[in-house]
């Protein structure tokens, strides 16, 4: 069929009876209160699902449907394409050849769109049709912002040469707003917020100011030639978190809220003096997406009803451990969402406060005013509270607070940073808790770690090395099943996608309490290794490989850091 002739879909596909005539008809009056296209109102309606509609465009128009997630793609060839453009068509240039291109498009009738790309690009075009949300994820990987900050970075540099100002004094003026250095940080938010990235950290070095991005736990730079708009970064974003911009030679923490491509995303803002400036670390936490439920964790099903059970309790401690940037919080998080109710008093120390709970109350710590975890703890025993999260133990004094309140008929949570379930209690000794208060109070403890996800649209089988097929001896686990991902766009060519977590729940029985009381440290870690139904984060993170949901070098890397 000829694209340049104006295609009635709806009466297409009542013709070939795929939808009714009255379904049409409703199609067409909820497209004038919408203004969205034919296509779009009928899948919306649930008259005809996207896949359906896409293949039956395929066949009438003779075009090809692809899927543009795994079809391979070339920075230097999408872009030739105005990414404002793309966005307008919905559509993206795959191949530029000599005599024609070929275009991916979510609605290969929209005629006036052919007609401004075929004027546009001035060579023949040959069209393909792809989900129009597979498009636009597609063009959100591709069109990163990296050229853009560069280009801002260079602009930024030039002003800054140009003008022989107080660099503070220019950023704290009103003009500020149209600065390049505003514009290079709105590109550096978007391009994060793109990339999903927990973290921002900018390093000036001797020549070089470093930008890095944490994507899935794993730090990928950008490098800016333009060294000296490093202050002039500092200074703005000192200013949007309320700290003092003339202070260089001492760390400064604070917090920001920036709104990015329709999402809130709160900013925690770290400075910390180094050799050649200033070193800035941004953590982002997106409060858009909203709380997580336990259920949406990813718990193992065994660890989670026997969690559940003990966040149930009347009294007691509940510890969840693991590194920073485990997920501990967001489990907590969740956990208190689950138990909170009308009838229950929960009080919070934390630091800082990630997600603002309803119907609990939540202390914000600030040591500068003397209000520490032990100073809210002890002013939140007179309060009347049925359970208290305390952020972080940190140090001897809170532990042996909390502790004391777990065995006066509150639950207690709490967090502490170890390498696994079997260290926190030997933690705790070494900190001069008395192991037998522990062992009256605690409970149970959940330790977590992430892995990366393989990436689903790149996953391919793996056979495992020689090394770690002697892992896999070891261990008496089989050596078939497992996967990899050879890298694609879709994962910015490493081959993951996201992060899962992997835990371990050590539950407290008679023999672990014991060796608590006697302070035995090797007896604890011995007798817990033989609870029935604990297993290390190894065995959960082989299963999850064995599932092909992570792959074997993570595996590694867990039981790595545990060796």
């Amino acid at each position: 069929m000829d694209l340049k002739k104006k295609i009635r879909i709806g009466d297409l596909l009542v013709q070939n009876r795929i939808i009714s005539h009255e379904q049409l008809l409703t199609a067409l009056a909820e497209q004038k209160k919408t203004g969205r296209k034919i296509g779009r109102t009928l899948i919306d309606l649930n008259f005809i699902k996207e896949i359906e509609l896409l293949n039956f465009l395929s066949r009438q128009l003779q075009i090809p449907f692809l899927n543009i997630s795994q079809y391979p793609r070339k920075a230097e060839v999408v872009k030739q394409l105005p990414e404002s453009l793309a966005r307008r068509f919905r559509v993206m240039l795959l191949e530029d050849n000599d005599n024609d291109v070929l275009l991916a498009m979510a609605d290969p009738t929209d005629l006036l769109g052919l007609d401004e790309l075929s004027r546009i690009l001035q060579k023949s075009i040959r069209v393909a049709v792809v989900k129009e949300s597979d498009l636009l994820t597609a063009i959100d990987q591709s069109y990163r912002h990296t050229d853009e900050i560069s280009n801002l970075a260079e602009q930024l540099q030039e002003e800054i040469s140009a003008n022989d100002v107080d660099v503070g004094h220019l950023l704290a003026s009103n003009v500020v707003t149209d600065a390049p250095v505003v514009k290079l940080l709105q590109s550096l938010f978007e391009d994060a917020v793109k990339a999903n990235a927990s973290d921002i950290h900018i390093e000036p070095d001797e020549s070089v100011l470093r930008i890095r991005q944490r994507v899935d736990g794993v730090l990928i730079e950008q490098i800016l030639n333009e060294i000296s708009i490093a202050p002039a970064v500092a200074v703005r974003l000192k200013l949007m978190a309320g700290l003092n911009i003339s202070e260089k030679r001492l760390p400064q923490d604070g917090r920001f809220n920036v709104r990015v491509k329709g999402r809130t995303l709160d900013v925690r803002l770290s400075t910390l003096p180094i050799q050649h400036g200033e070193s800035i670390v941004m953590r982002l936490l997106d409060h858009s997406q909203g709380l997580l439920s336990l259920d949406t964790l990813g718990i193992p099903a065994g660890i989670l009803n026997t969690f559940r059970r003990h966040i149930k309790s009347p009294h007691g401690l509940i510890l969840v451990t693991g590194p920073t940037g485990s997920g501990k919080t967001t489990t907590l998080y969740a956990a208190l969402n689950e138990i909170n109710d009308p009838h229950t008093k929960i009080i919070t120390a934390e630091d800082p406060i990630e997600y603002s709970l309803p119907r609990i109350n939540q202390t914000q710590v600030n040591a500068k005013v003397g209000l520490t975890f032990a100073g809210i703890l002890r002013s939140a025993l007179r309060q009347d509270p049925d359970i208290i999260l305390v952020g972080e133990m940190r140090d001897t004094e809170t532990a042996d607070i909390a502790i004391r309140a777990s065995i006066t008929g509150h639950l207690v949570f709490s967090t502490l940073h170890t390498n696994g379930a079997l260290e926190t209690a030997t933690r705790l000794m070494d900190m001069g808790v008395e192991g037998y208060i522990l062992a009256s109070s605690l409970r149970v403890i959940m330790a977590q770690r992430l892995v990366r996800r393989i990436c689903e649209h790149c996953a391919e089988p793996s056979t495992p090395e020689p090394g770690q097929q002697i892992w896999l001896d070891r261990m008496n686990f089989p050596k078939i099943g497992f996967k990899q991902g050879s890298g694609c766009p879709h994962c910015n060519n490493t081959g993951y996608k996201g992060r899962i977590g992997v835990y371990e729940l050590l539950e407290l029985n008679a023999l672990t309490l014991d060796a608590l009381r006697r302070n035995d440290s090797a007896a604890f870690t011995r007798d817990a290794l033989e609870t029935p139904g604990f297993k290390r984060f190894s065995h959960c993170a082989l299963e999850y490989a064995i599932q092909g949901l992570t792959s074997l070098s993570e595996v590694l890397r867990i039981a790595g850091e545990l060796d």
